[in-house]
């Protein structure tokens, strides 16, 4: 399966974050060695529009086959089409008759997530013949603890609720962006999530995904507390 590594050069959160040096190694790095080392992949394939990012790629062992337009390297620009545009490039500059069906997505600020992580995805996804499979991260506090602030500092609940102990409330589960394994329908339904999508959970650091700087020194930590995280 195709791996694509979507990776812009603009930033604002963090100016540069896909090749900062984390622990002397650049970001983009880690997602690259994780998807050479997973069984499942058989091209590794990075989209950007920074010529940087792309020859950082290249000397890691990635693919940079093409560079990505201008128009779909803007802020609003849609990650969804991003994809597509990727795919379709692929098939026309490399003529391939029959369409590539399914793929999976690695953003290059998950550092720690693994080959096996990805393997096991793309395994969950054809034993269930899936639409998707989206990696998710279990929440630690329940997310009708969540509130809306008003500007005037007023507190609202998100929607009507009953207290309850904590125990008694569901755990829930938010999508961390470190994996996505999509079939080509994704494109027609310009939606991630059908009937027939499926979460793989991951543990909370393996989920760090650095957009902030406080993101970025919390995965120096990381690192340092435990080098043998990756």
């Amino acid at each position: 399966m195709i791996a694509i590594i979507p990776a812009r050069g603009g930033s604002k959160g963090l100016p540069g974050k896909n090749i900062k040096l984390l622990n002397g190694i650049p970001l983009i790095a880690y997602t690259i060695k994780a998807a050479m080392a997973a069984k499942n992949i058989t091209r590794v394939i990075v989209s950007t529009d920074d010529e940087e990012i792309a020859r950082i790629s290249k000397e890691h062992h990635a693919e940079v086959p093409f560079m990505r337009p201008e128009y779909l390297a803007s802020d609003t620009a849609l990650s969804i089409d991003v994809f597509e545009y990727t795919i379709n490039k692929i098939q026309e500059l490399e003529n391939i008759n029959e369409p590539i069906e399914n793929f999976v997505v690695l953003q290059p600020t998950s550092p720690f997530r693994t080959s096996e992580d990805i393997d096991d995805a793309i395994d969950l996804f054809f034993t269930k013949k899936a639409f998707s499979v989206i990696s998710f991260c279990k929440e630690f506090h329940p997310i009708s603890w969540h509130k809306y602030l008003g500007e005037d500092g007023t507190i609202n609940s998100i929607k009507e609720e009953e207290l309850q102990n904590r125990q008694e409330i569901l755990p829930t589960y938010f999508p961390n962006g470190a994996l996505y394994v999509l079939s080509r329908e994704v494109f027609r339904t310009r939606n991630y999530y059908a009937k027939n999508s499926y979460a793989f959970v991951m543990n909370r650091i393996r989920s760090i995904d650095i957009d902030t700087i406080e993101d970025f020194e919390y995965a120096e930590f990381v690192l340092y507390k435990n080098s043998s995280v990756l």
